[in-house]
């Protein structure tokens, strides 16, 4: 029985220190830093302005076509220095040419469907400014993203660039929405803090920059090419910043049916990088960069959704040999895991009800967002998920 106590609180240790422990340690460290000014955040330089080229790879996109290029076209940075390229590989909609006759805009298009990944190795070839700017075509950005991100490359070490992803907040929300929104506010906060610390470790897809030089053509299976393109900039001595106010804005998913499909697919792509960048690992190479990879990726995709899994029947054995209603320290623990995943089979029945109380749906939400992992380790395993584009459904 004290071996069962022993794993019981090594197990919690690792998922409070996962998803809490780590935001409040790095928060604290940042604190302490500040009291006394060791380091210093990353210079913004407002007179930087190179020429620049937003990247966007789409797939069938012609619904948001018009949207996105007016968008585009209203950011606030020189025009004759933004150079937009569009690489529609596979695209049977029409989607290439709804965007002839835009200025600035270039559209390079094959009949051949190969990936995300495939248009943005094959488009970074004709990109020849110093800077390229990601971005998705569903999503639209804020007037001063561009000029934001690219003011932070000013500083020679910086080799890449995050911008925020948000979700639009409504006054009441289905679980989906709700959720998401939430956890991205989470994300946002310790975004900040790493990259105050060191570096972010990862870009947001929906809109990331780097340095063109530093772009290295990405395996042709990779599914998650956001993340692997930016940490490779990472592991080559560059830092990767963020920037709150450079943001991308788009719906949330339909329904909690399409957010699971999507991040079952973020999952097997994060298992499938971790093993990729298991160099990264090495924390007496890479220093405060392996500390914050581990703690903020790589336990949440490998480690800690099992440890969830371990500890339900560790706590239910450990509570009923001390007796479940002896409101003990482990039968009161048993309880209060009874009624986490409670709040989480209600957050299930209300998924399609929108309500204002939206602190319902975190239990839920979580719990999905830990069963993708589970689910997407078993489909990279499988090796059965596709590098092709499988757009979710967004809610309206």
């Amino acid at each position: 029985m004290d071996t069962l106590k022993i794993l019981f609180w090594i197990l919690l240790f690792i998922i409070i220190y996962t998803y809490v422990g780590y935001g409040i340690l790095l928060f604290l460290i940042i604190k302490i830093r500040r009291f006394f000014k060791i380091g210093k955040k990353v210079e913004i330089d407002a007179t930087y302005e190179p020429e620049v080229t937003l990247f966007i790879a789409a797939y069938n996109e012609k619904d948001y076509v018009e949207a996105k290029m007016k968008n585009t076209l209203e950011l606030e940075y020189p025009k004759e220095k933004m150079h937009i390229i569009w690489v529609t590989d596979g695209s049977d909609d029409g989607t290439p040419d709804l965007l002839q006759g835009y200025p600035n805009t270039t559209v390079y298009h094959l009949d051949a469907r190969n990936g995300k990944i495939g248009a943005m190795n094959r488009g970074m070839d004709f990109v020849k400014t110093p800077i390229v700017i990601f971005s998705d075509a569903n999503t639209n950005l804020g007037k001063e993203s561009i000029r934001r991100i690219v003011n932070l490359f000013g500083n020679p070490k910086v080799g890449c660039v995050s911008g925020e992803k948000r979700i639009i907040d409504k006054e009441s929300d289905v679980a989906s929405g709700a959720g998401e929104g939430m956890y991205w506010k989470y994300e946002s906060a310790l975004k900040k803090w790493d990259a105050e610390l060191y570096s972010v470790v990862g870009a947001a897809g929906e809109l990331f920059a780097i340095r063109t030089k530093l772009y290295r053509h990405v395996e042709k299976d990779t599914l998650l090419d956001d993340f692997m393109i930016s940490l490779r900039v990472a592991q080559d001595g560059y830092t990767i910043q963020y920037d709150p106010e450079a943001y991308a804005i788009e719906t949330a998913s339909a329904n909690v049916k399409e957010e699971l499909k999507r991040k079952i697919r973020i999952s097997a792509g994060g298992i499938q990088s971790v093993v990729r960048l298991r160099s990264l690992l090495n924390i007496f190479k890479y220093g405060t960069l392996s500390f914050q990879y581990i703690s903020h990726r790589v336990l949440r995709w490998t480690l800690t959704p099992l440890c969830l899994v371990l500890l339900i029947p560790i706590l239910s054995v450990l509570a009923v040999h001390e007796g479940l209603f002896s409101f003990k320290l482990y039968s009161v623990l048993f309880w209060l895991q009874a009624l986490f995943y409670a709040a989480a089979l209600l957050g299930w029945f209300l998924e399609n009800r929108e309500t204002r109380i939206k602190i319902l749906f975190i239990p839920y939400y979580f719990f999905i967002m830990n069963l993708s992992v589970v689910l997407g380790f078993f489909r990279y395993m499988k090796n059965t998920q596709s590098v092709n584009w499988e757009r979710s459904k967004r809610a309206v």
